[in-house]
């Protein structure tokens, strides 16, 4: 049984419920939009679990410039500078389109923003909400807007699962839900379903974030971008619990310390040392676990007795492992967070294939580089959001084709989640990706719940295959050095599949790599 979506032919489809999707939506508005989301808005999607906040340039002492010098010192050569600078000028005024929205955002007893501090930002400039709660407080106002909007037809537990591509171009979305496929025959779609913490046994991410809107994309024939760079998180909550809870930067920012088990604070040969951009902070880390340490923020003098007040989230999940941050140590370590690379677009949201396009951390727009700036991710995606809404609205609808509607698996990531683990953490090298990608193509072949994280994991072993220096979040031992130029990568799943049978039929080929 399946349901009946003819009424909704040819109206624009976005994909994924969270601020990406949502402020897309939003900007579309007057006009006729359908939104997908496989759970109810705001209860799996990153958005809502993010803590640092949005960055933007309002402090007095403070300029879009100083803002872009940082962004592009962080992305370690690789960011695309008109993009970020594009990106980075509008920021402040989108952060005054969330509160007119309702966002209610931290403020001084003037009404004045309350600004954070974040590594490697040279001036306060992370706008929070709720203290850690930021994103959830900027979803809550995003999904009463959206819900209070009668153009935008919001269909709950359903999830994409191919893109219809007849031509060259998209043709609509084959879905899944609880009473069977359905196909939204439309000419305009648009990605916005996050990132791949799903495909790692520690992650910040939602487990329901695991690339789907990746495969979507691959699986289409578009262009991906950069996704060897994988942003892990120096300090996420070491605890039984997966996800990890994230501790944020912004605790660092108000004084916290990185130290061992001794009370040694080992960061204090690394330049900016806890306030380091955090693929360093993140390596330094993983380095001294592995030397047969432990990791642990201290926060007992700084911020001290008020983290509780500032921290709410991040102390309750303290609490639920029996420690008190005001009197004791917070075990940490590493977890993978969030994904430079994705579906390559322009500032627009346009993919290589004609009526898709792609906004938030799915999209690589070359904002983050090789290693992102804390903060500007949930800023890129508001900022985007209009760009992307604009283009969609302007342009042609293609003509409406009927599509074969048959059910597909859902992605089900757990049996690569080793593999990924393993081999693309936070350090890496060439066997072990190459052992990777031979275990993943078989799977990725194959017709079922694997298949489509594990293409998404083998393109980005690929990519850091291909990548033979160091750089920014990615690092590899055999490789510690930059190369003489810095490239942006590209690829396509059926050049990935190629270059893996090659590698598999020939094991001991290093051309393809």
């Amino acid at each position: 049984m399946s349901m009946d979506v003819r009424n909704l032919a040819d109206r624009p489809v976005i994909i994924g419920g969270g601020i990406a999707g949502l402020m897309v939506a939003l900007h579309l508005a007057p006009e006729p939009v359908v939104l997908l989301s496989r759970s109810p808005l705001g209860a799996d999607a990153s958005s809502a679990w993010a803590q640092g906040g949005l960055a933007a340039s309002l402090g007095d002492d403070d300029e879009p410039a100083l803002h872009l010098a940082d962004t592009l010192a962080a992305g370690d050569g690789l960011c695309d500078p008109e993009a970020a600078r594009r990106i980075l000028y509008a920021a402040p005024a989108a952060i005054e389109e969330l509160a007119r929205l309702g966002v209610r955002f931290d403020r001084a007893p003037d009404g004045a923003l309350h600004l954070g501090l974040e590594a490697a930002h040279g001036r306060r400039r992370i706008v929070h909400a709720g203290g850690d709660g930021s994103g959830r407080e900027v979803m809550r106002a995003l999904v009463a807007a959206v819900r209070s909007t009668p153009t935008i037809e919001v269909f709950e537990g359903i999830e994409a699962r191919r893109l219809g591509v007849e031509d060259g171009r998209v043709t609509g979305v084959l879905a899944s839900c609880s009473t069977g496929p359905v196909f939204f025959a439309t000419g305009r779609v648009v990605l916005a379903t996050g990132g791949i913490g799903g495909l790692f046994h520690d992650t910040t991410n939602p487990p329901g974030s695991c690339g789907q809107g990746l495969a979507l994309a691959a699986r289409a024939g578009a262009v991906l971008a950069d996704l060897e760079f994988i942003q892990f998180h120096p300090t996420a909550l070491d605890g039984p619990g997966r996800p990890m809870p994230l501790i944020s930067e912004a605790v660092r920012g108000e004084g916290a310390r990185i130290v061992d088990e001794t009370g040694r604070r080992f960061l204090d040969c690394v330049q900016g040392a806890e306030l380091a951009p955090r693929d360093i902070v993140a390596r330094a880390v993983w380095r001294h676990l592995g030397d047969g340490h432990r990791a642990f923020l201290d926060m007992r003098e700084k911020p001290g007795a008020t983290f509780a007040r500032h921290f709410p989230a991040i102390a309750a999940a303290c609490r639920s492992i029996g420690i008190d941050p005001a009197h004791d140590l917070i075990p940490i370590r590493p977890a993978q967070h969030y994904h430079m690379g994705g579906v390559a677009v322009d500032l627009a949201g346009r993919t290589s294939i004609p009526g898709l396009w792609a906004c938030g951390e799915i999209a690589s727009t070359g904002l983050h580089g090789a290693n992102r700036l804390a903060s500007n991710s949930l800023t890129e995606a508001v900022v985007c959001a209009r760009w992307v809404a604009e283009s969609v609205a302007g342009s042609k609808s293609c003509r409406i084709v009927r599509a074969i509607v048959r059910e597909l698996p859902g992605p089900d990531p757990a049996p690569l989640r080793p593999h990924l683990s393993r081999a693309l953490g936070v350090t890496r090298d060439g066997e072990g990706l190459k052992g990777a990608a031979r275990a993943l193509l078989p799977l990725a072949q194959r017709y079922d719940a694997a298949s489509d994280p594990a293409a998404v994991g083998l393109m980005i072993a690929v990519a850091a295959l291909q990548r033979r220096e160091s750089r920014g979040a990615h690092f590899r031992t055999d490789f510690p050095d930059h190369a003489a130029i810095a490239r942006r990568s590209e690829i396509i799943l059926d050049a990935a599949l190629a270059a893996v049978r090659e590698l598999a039929s020939s094991p001991m080929l290093e051309s393809v790599f």
